[in-house]
């Protein structure tokens, strides 16, 4: 393994830990399917390290999101 590879590795682990840890602090009814999502990609990761990286940009922005409520413009407060 070339030591650039290993550099790559390192930050694509270190962003892996990150994503646990946020992945951890969720509540418990979105953690399941979002922690499902994530070890898809941890195992992604161990066959092909550059797509894995590129999935998991993408499932952090998710992350950052706003949970998506399509009808809270309809719903009265307190409902």
């Amino acid at each position: 393994m070339a030591a650039d590879d290993r550099l790559e590795d390192d930050e694509l682990a270190r962003r892996l830990r990150e994503a646990h840890r946020r992945v951890r602090m969720l509540p418990a009814a979105d953690k399941e399917r979002i922690a499902r999502r994530y070890l898809s990609i941890c195992d992604l990761a161990k066959h092909d390290p550059k797509r894995a990286a590129l999935r998991l940009d993408v499932f952090l922005a998710a992350l950052d999101e706003p949970p998506d409520t399509p009808r809270s413009a309809e719903n009265a407060p307190g409902d």
